[in-house]
């Protein structure tokens, strides 16, 4: 059995492959990150992006950030071999924005700004308001794990290398 440690350390890079697909998937085809309900929901790249490269001797980290960033920068990261390992994302769907920042190590969703809610005027508005925002939540959270198991079926099935590979590639490579 694997230690908790050395099992960490040898599969924390599923997390920044899984954070660099997301991305290419945003750019390239968000019809495929629509939920198992066909909800059509938008999601997009935020205001930041982290990306680190990876050596023997050290680690380069690269951070983009302000509004409408542009990611010339970060792509010339990933074609240097760099992996996204923190992206801030913001998800509209019915109306509603979510605006998230996903970790690739740890998987948790950081600076969490929900759609806005009305004002609670009474003590009885208050257990509304808390069940709406608990909600809202998890509606957040299912969406990730949606994104995660898409991710997970396509890395361990054939077409990760024979086509996402391929795809990455040029993605990257594009001027």
């Amino acid at each position: 059995m694997l230690d908790i440690a050395v099992a960490y350390n040898r599969y924390k890079f599923i997390g920044y492959e899984f954070l660099t697909w997301l991305w290419f998937a945003i750019e390239r085809s968000p019809g495929s990150l629509q939920s198992q309900s066909g909800d059509s929901g938008n999601i997009s790249i935020g205001n930041r992006i982290v990306l680190e490269n990876f050596t023997k001797d050290k680690t380069e980290s690269i951070t983009i950030k302000g509004d409408d960033p542009n990611l010339d920068a970060a792509l010339l990261s990933l074609k240097n071999g760099a992996l996204v390992t923190e992206i801030n994302l913001v998800y509209k769907f019915n109306e509603q924005e979510w605006q998230f920042t996903l970790n690739g190590e740890s998987f948790a969703i950081t600076n969490l700004k929900t759609p806005q809610r009305g004002p609670v005027d009474t003590l009885e508005d208050t257990e509304g308001a808390v069940l709406e925002k608990a909600y809202l939540l998890e509606q957040i959270l299912q969406y990730k794990d949606f994104l995660f198991n898409t991710f997970i079926h396509l890395r361990v099935s054939r077409a990760w290398k024979e086509k996402l590979i391929p795809e990455l590639k040029n993605w990257v490579s594009e001027p």
